[in-house]
Parts: structure tokens; sequence; C-alpha cells
């Protein structure tokens, strides 16, 4: 069984697997969004008191943060038990674009160059991440949602601003790999 999980699934398995959890959330009559957790603990540890905000009936939210909980959890179990060791493939073009960005590919996903300890100790690195940081965050508030609300809960219920915001999140990705990046790194 753990080497069946073990193995790549095909693309469509995942597709078919958001489509039932979003039937069942309609059926509910909720909406998912992933960000949305943020305002609730942040509700649950009283900033509602300083931020008119954060005041409303966080535990209307319970199943959110449930889903959050599964989220890390789940995350846990795989990283812990169900990766493979091997390392990671990657074209020999996607290599040589990475290289000219200055970054190096040892397999992982995430490069060395930015997400070691030893990374840690360039401001640039550290500039670099609260900026992102932040940006998401920002980002997130600003557009009534992150990428997955308005991927997949706000474009299966039909919603205008999500389309908007989707358009708006391709065009943002767009420009960060093709113009804002090459002229960081």
């Amino acid at each position: 069984m753990v080497e069946l999980i073990r193995q790549p699934w095909p693309w469509y398995f995942s597709g078919l697997m958001i489509v039932l959890i979003m039937l069942m959330l309609i059926f509910w009559g909720k909406t998912f969004g992933f960000s949305a957790n943020l305002r609730t603990i942040c509700s649950m540890a009283g900033a509602g008191r300083k931020n008119s905000f954060f005041d409303f009936d966080w535990k209307a939210q319970r199943w959110n943060l449930l889903f959050l909980l599964g989220a890390v959890i789940g995350g846990w179990i795989s990283a812990r038990y169900l990766s493979n060791p091997e390392d990671m493939v990657l074209s020999a073009a996607t290599i040589t674009d990475l290289k000219v960005l200055g970054f190096s590919f040892k397999g992982g996903v995430n490069p060395d160059e930015l997400f070691s300890l030893q990374a840690l100790t360039a401001p640039k690195v550290w500039l670099l991440l609260l900026l992102g940081g932040g940006l998401v965050g920002f980002g997130s508030r600003y557009a009534g949602g992150c990428t997955s609300g308005h991927a997949i809960s706000g474009l299966s219920n039909l919603q205008l601003p999500s389309l908007v915001a989707v358009i708006g999140f391709f065009i943002g990705g767009l420009l960060m790999t093709w113009v804002i990046m090459p002229l960081i790194f």
C-alpha cells in the first residue's frame, strides 16, 4: 500500500479530488480559502478588540482550521514517510536557466542559495524573503483571498472577481519570471 502511495499519480486524480471537495463544500454552503485561516487565528487571539476586520464569529470557521491542521500533519507525514529519496529530475534547459540566475541544482526542490542556514547570513536573502512574504500577505488581503481560494473555490462558484484575480496572478507570475527575477538575480 505504501508503495502505491509513493508512486507519482496522474494529474487528473488531483483534479478529481478537487472537484469532489468543491462539491461537498457547495453542498454544505462553505467556501474554500486557505488564507482565511490567518484571519481566524488572529480573531481567536483577540485581535478583534483592536481591529474590526478580525471581529467576527471565528467559531464558524473551525472546519477550515481543521483543514489547515490536516495540511500541516499531512505534509509532515508525506515528507517523513512517503517522500521519494531519489533526486528530482529536471530538464537540461531548466538547469541551464537556473545557472544563469545563479542557482545550482542539487536534486532538491528548494535552491540552497535561498533556503539553507548558510543563505540566511546574506542580507539580500532576508530582504527577498521578507519582501516576498509581505507582498503575498498584502496581496492575499487586497485580493480578498489567496490563489487557492480564488482559483479553486471562486472560479468553481463562477465569481467574476475571482476570474479577475486569477488573471492577475498569472500576469504577475509571468512578469516575475521573465522580467523581475532576472533583474534581482
